[in-house]
C-alpha cells in the first residue's frame, strides 16, 4: 500500500504536542508528506489524550468522525488513549486501522512498515526513557517551544491516571536538553516553555542518572511541611546549566507539584530575567482532608506558604494553577476551604474542572461519591472567583509596556495582531491584542509571528489584554534567523 500523505489531529496536553510532533519527524523521514487536509491525506493520525472522561470521548470521537468523513483514508490511533485502551479498542474501535502507545516511539517506523502493509497492528511498548528526539516541525504558534525534560509520575495521586499511562517518573540527561534548546535556538526559537508531569521531580525517579553524579532525592516533608533537600536540587541544578546558555530567549517552568516545590530555583530566577517568574502549580483543594486523600502531604497552611514565599522571593510571580471539584468525600465545609483558599492565594490563572472517575486509580473506589451536577456547580464556583480575580489583576497592567511574542497576524483586519506576554503561557491563558499601523512600513515590518514587539497595554477584558505597538523589543537582537516550520503558518499556505 502506498500512503504518502499525512494529516495529524492533535489532542491533549502540551507533552502529547511534543509526540505529536515527534510522529511528524518519524513520518517526514520515511518520505511522507504532511498535509492539513484531510481530505488529502491517505491516513489520518489521532493523537489522542487519554486522561479523563470528556478527554477520551473527544478523542474515540474523532476517530469515528473521521473514518465517517474519509472512508477511503486509514485511520491510526496514538497517544495517551491507545497506550491505557489499546486491547480494548482492539476489538471496540473497528474504525482504527491501526493503534500505536506512546510507550517508545522510535518503535513507530517498523508499525509502519505493517500499517503500510495493509495489516491491522495493535502494539504497545514498555514505557521507558523520556519521548524525544529532532523536531522540524512545530505545533505551537512561531517562536515558541515546548521542551519535555521528564516523562511519567512517581506522585500516585489517587486520582490520576498518569502513571498508568506514561508509567513511573523518568529524566531526561541534563546535557540532551541544553543540547536541545541550543539546537532550537539557532534555529530561531526565543520561548522555551519545560514542561514534565511534575518539573520538581526532576532527576529523583529511580534510574535517574542526569548529571552523571547518581539520583536525587525529593524534598524532606515533615508534618506536611517542605524542609527541602540538603544539596542543590536537580531542576535548580538544570536552571542553572541553562542560564550559561548565552543568547536572547525566555524560560517558563510549568507544571511544578506543591509538595515537592523546589524553593532553591528562587534565587536562580532572581539572577536570570530570561527565567520567567510564572508557576505552574496544580493544588487540586484547599482543603487539608481532601488533598490527603488525594494522596498528597500539603494543607491550606503550607500551600499557603508555599505562595507567599514565591512572592516574597519574586513580588511580580504569576501563578496558574487546577482546582478538581468533587472528590470523593468533599463536603460543603471542604468545597469551602477550597473557595477560601483561592481568595486567599489569589492565583492569576487557574483551570477548574469536575472530577472524572478514572477506573485502576485509588479514588475510583472511594466511598463518599458526589454528584457531578453538585460536583460542576462547585467548579463553575470556583470559575467565578477566578474570573474577578484574573479581572482584577489585569486591569493592573493597564499603562505597562511589555514585549509581547507575537503568534499570529488577524487576516482582514486592519493592522491586528494576537500575542502574549511573559505572565501568559501558550495555549491556557489569555491574549494581548496588539494594533498597529498596518500601512507603515515600519510597523508593519516589526509585527511577524515569531517575534517580538513593544507594546502599552490600554485595555483589559475578562481574559484578554489590549495594546497598542510602541516599536522593537530588545529581546529580537541576535536572534539567529528562523528556520523551523510551524503548522500554524505551513496550514495558512
Amino acid at each position: 500500500m502506498n500512503l504518502t500523505k499525512f494529516f495529524i489531529d492533535q489532542h491533549g496536553c502540551a507533552k502529547n504536542q511534543v509526540d505529536g510532533e515527534l510522529l511528524i519527524n518519524h513520518f517526514v523521514s520515511l518520505g511522507m508528506n504532511q498535509t492539513f487536509l484531510p481530505e488529502e491525506a491517505d491516513f489520518i493520525v489521532v493523537n489522542s489524550c487519554g486522561f479523563i472522561e470528556s478527554a477520551k470521548k473527544e478523542s474515540l470521537d474523532a476517530v469515528v468522525t473521521a473514518k465517517q468523513d474519509y472512508p477511503k483514508a486509514k485511520i491510526l490511533l496514538t497517544g495517551c488513549l491507545a497506550e491505557r485502551y489499546a486491547e480494548v479498542l482492539k476489538d471496540a474501535l473497528p474504525e482504527a486501522d491501526g493503534i500505536f502507545g506512546n510507550g517508545n516511539l522510535s518503535k513507530i517506523d517498523e508499525f509502519i512498515r505493517l500499517f503500510l502493509d495493509g495489516e491491522r497492528p495493535v502494539q504497545t511498548y514498555e514505557q521507558e526513557g523520556v519521548c524525544c528526539g529532532d523536531r522540524k516541525m512545530l505545533l505551537s504558534y512561531p517562536g515558541s517551544a515546548f521542551i519535555k525534560i521528564t516523562e511519567g509520575c512517581s506522585n500516585h495521586c489517587s486520582f490520576c491516571a498518569i502513571p498508568i499511562i506514561r508509567g513511573e517518573l523518568r529524566s531526561r540527561k541534563a546535557a540532551e536538553i541544553i543540547e536541545e534548546i541550543k539546537v532550537l535556538l539557532s534555529r530561531g526559537i526565543v520561548e522555551f516553555n519545560l514542561i514534565g508531569q511534575d518539573l520538581a521531580a526532576y532527576g529523583t525517579g529511580e534510574g535517574d542518572d542526569v548529571f552523571g553524579d547518581g539520583q536525587y532525592p525529593l524534598p524532606e516533608l515533615e508534618n506536611g511541611i517542605n524542609k527541602g533537600t540538603e544539596k542543590q536540587s536537580a531542576l535548580a541544578k538544570l536552571l542553572n546549566m541553562i542560564s550559561e546558555i548565552p543568547g536572547n530567549f525566555i524560560v517558563r517552568p510549568l507544571y511544578i507539584h506543591p509538595d515537592h516545590f523546589n524553593r532553591d530555583i528562587l534565587p536562580v530566577m532572581q539572577k536570570d530575567k530570561r527565567f520567567l517568574h510564572y508557576f505552574d502549580i496544580p493544588f487540586q483543594s484547599g482543603d487539608t482532608e481532601t488533598i490527603r486523600r488525594m494522596n498528597r502531604k500539603g494543607s491550606f497552611e503550607e500551600y499557603s506558604r508555599l505562595v507567599k514565599d514565591i512572592r516574597n522571593a519574586l513580588p511580580d510571580a504569576t501563578l496558574r494553577t487546577t482546582f478538581l471539584t468533587g472528590f470523593p468525600g468533599e463536603s460543603e465545609e471542604s468545597a469551602e476551604n477550597t473557595r477560601r483558599f483561592l481568595k486567599e492565594i489569589e492565583s492569576d490563572w487557574s483551570g477548574c474542572f469536575a472530577y472524572s472517575r478514572e477506573e485502576d486509580t485509588p479514588a475510583y473506589s472511594m466511598k463518599g461519591r458526589i454528584s457531578q451536577k453538585k460536583a460542576q456547580e462547585r467548579a463553575d464556583e470556583l470559575c467565578g472567583i477566578q474570573s474577578e480575580i484574573t479581572r482584577r489583576h489585569l486591569k493592573t497592567h493597564v499603562g505597562k509596556e511589555y514585549d509581547i511574542l507575537i503568534e499570529e497576524i488577524v487576516e482582514g483586519e486592519d493592522g491586528l495582531a494576537i500575542g502574549r506576554a511573559w505572565f501568559q503561557a501558550p495555549d491556557v491563558d489569555g491574549s494581548v491584542v496588539v494594533r498597529y499601523e498596518k500601512d507603515l512600513p515600519k510597523e508593519n515590518n516589526l509585527v511577524k509571528p515569531g517575534r517580538f514587539v513593544k507594546a502599552k497595554i490600554v485595555a483589559a477584558s475578562d481574559v484578554d489584554l489590549d495594546g497598542i505597538l510602541t516599536g522593537d523589543s530588545e529581546l529580537n537582537s541576535n536572534v539567529p534567523e528562523n528556520t523551523m516550520e510551524f503548522a500554524t503558518e505551513v496550514r495558512k499556505d
